[in-house]
């Protein structure tokens, strides 16, 4: 009895431990079916270090008014996050792994409105919808913010359309439009987000000295 008993046990230990192998077996075998997880997003915002103030003379002092800046409007396509590439024309493409933390349209607007207030010519610089009573009113619509290729290099082009009115007297002062283009150091989201930065920099400071030879230009 003593010795069937032992056998019995023996024979328990030795199926749970196939039990126990056959488990294991499933799981790393299950386990290497399973699809991999999707690698992550990169976000990138679109900043730029304002440039050092102009000096204020006599005559931006007495012109000095109070400017409000609208909320940018947007051309069809790039009202998104997503990082805008063309290879052909009348395409654009979008890259998979990398978008902008907010829409271009809204990133650009804060730093219109740094650079603005920046400049010496301008009593004050707001966004719309603060409580002032302002002179001016800055209107600008996003046309295009996208990496370009052509030829095995790539380059960003961003362009900005500016409205510039008189707020007082309902009427248009100035209008200009900004075309930049950007050599891309490398021909892939970093490289054109890079880019972005730089001709965005460069288009605010277009766009500051418009809207200070108008302002100059308007009578006491």
């Amino acid at each position: 009895m003593k010795s069937t008993s032992r056998d019995g046990l023996a024979l328990m230990r030795i199926s749970m431990r196939a039990i126990a192998a056959v488990s294991w077996l499933l799981f790393t075998g299950c386990s290497g079916l399973l699809p991999a997880p999707p690698p992550p997003i990169t976000f990138y915002a679109l900043e730029a270090a304002p440039a050092a103030a102009a000096q204020p003379t006599t005559r931006t002092r007495f012109n000095a008014m109070t400017l409000v800046v609208s909320p940018m409007r947007v051309a069809p396509g790039f009202d998104s996050s997503r990082i805008v590439y063309v290879r052909t024309p009348q395409r654009r493409e979008s890259f998979a792994l990398s978008e902008w933390v907010d829409t271009p349209a809204r990133m650009l607007v804060p730093l219109m409105v740094a650079a603005l207030a920046n400049d010496a010519v301008h009593r004050a610089v707001v966004s719309a919808g603060t409580a002032v009573d302002a002179d001016l009113r800055l209107d600008t619509e996003l046309i295009r913010l996208q990496q370009q290729f052509d030829k095995g290099s790539s380059q960003v082009r961003l362009t900005v359309r500016a409205t510039l009115f008189d707020a007082r007297k309902l009427k248009v002062v100035a209008w200009r439009e900004f075309d930049v283009e950007q050599p891309a150091d490398s021909p892939d989201a970093s490289g054109g987000v890079a880019a972005a930065q730089l001709a965005v920099r460069s288009m605010l400071a277009q766009l500051t000295s418009f809207c200070r030879e108008a302002v100059i230009m308007l009578p006491p």
